[in-house]
This record gives structure tokens, C-alpha cells and sequence, in this order.
């Protein structure tokens, strides 16, 4: 998704993160939470279709790759299980783990920002640390596994 400026995929991320918390805690499936979330977002929030587009892919792509994405936040969360783990935090990993898997054209260092970003403002900061550490052991298991003709 070349030619987007930072502050609007910020912004979707953000989105993204909403409609996923609506997914965890009000058992809304993907459908219901675009569905539900985009009419009640003020017209003028500066997301535009492509954005919106970029959020609900976000959002669709990490519900789809849960027991993949799981599997990896359970091998690198040391000492924490995922259902002890705060909603937010636990949120902010899955869809950081979903776009260091799917999002190749975003710098695995941007994507780890963002969520970094995520936690600060929706979690808190003792969360920074956490959610930095097991994404970058993820981002380096992944990059372990990929092979060269993979970048």
C-alpha cells in the first residue's frame, strides 16, 4: 500500500484495534464489527476509503491467522499465557504478529513501532516493553524461518 502518509495508516491501525476489541470483548465477528464500527466513525475522521479498506484487512487478517498468530505470541510471551494477558496488550501483539506476517512491504522496525505506539496510547507504558519484546522475538524468529528469495 504504497503512497498512503503515515498518520492515516496510523489512524487505520487504530481502527483496526477498535474493531478487534469489539471482536474480544463483544464476540462480534468481522462482518458485525466493520459493520457496527464504520457508520458510528464521524464522516470528516480523515480515513478515506483506501484506509478504511487497509484497517478492515487488518482486522479480517488477523481474526483469520488467530491459531497462527497464537501459536507464535505463546512460544515468545514468556511466563504469560494469552488469556491472563491484559485484552489490550494481548490485541496489540496479535495484530503487530498479523502484519510482521502478512504486511512484507511494511519495515518489520515500522510495524513494531506502531504497535508500540498502540500500546502507549490504549494500554499504558509498562506495556511498551512487553509488547516490544515478544513482537521483536517474533520478528526474529520470522526472519530465521524466511528465505532470502522471500524479501
Amino acid at each position: 500500500m504504497t503512497g498512503v502518509d503515515a498518520a492515516g495508516r496510523r489512524a487505520a491501525r487504530e481502527a483496526a484495534l477498535q474493531m478487534l476489541y469489539q471482536c474480544e470483548v463483544g464476540r462480534a465477528g468481522a462482518f458485525e464489527a466493520i459493520a457496527s464500527y464504520w457508520p458510528a466513525r464521524d464522516p470528516d475522521d480523515g480515513l478515506d476509503e483506501p484506509l478504511r479498506e487497509f484497517a478492515n484487512g487488518l482486522l479480517r487478517g488477523t481474526l483469520d491467522r488467530m491459531p497462527e498468530i497464537d501459536a507464535l505470541l505463546t512460544s515468545h510471551a514468556q511466563n504469560w499465557r494469552l488469556e491472563r494477558m491484559n485484552v489490550l496488550d494481548r490485541l496489540v501483539l496479535r495484530l503487530g504478529v498479523y502484519e510482521l506476517l502478512a504486511e512484507r512491504s511494511t519495515p518489520p522496525g515500522v510495524i513494531i513501532n506502531e504497535a508500540l505506539e498502540l500500546a502507549r496510547r490504549f494500554s499504558g507504558d509498562e506495556a511498551v516493553a512487553f509488547v516490544n519484546g515478544v513482537l521483536d522475538a517474533v520478528r526474529k524468529e520470522l526472519k530465521a524461518v524466511r528465505r532470502p528469495d522471500d524479501e
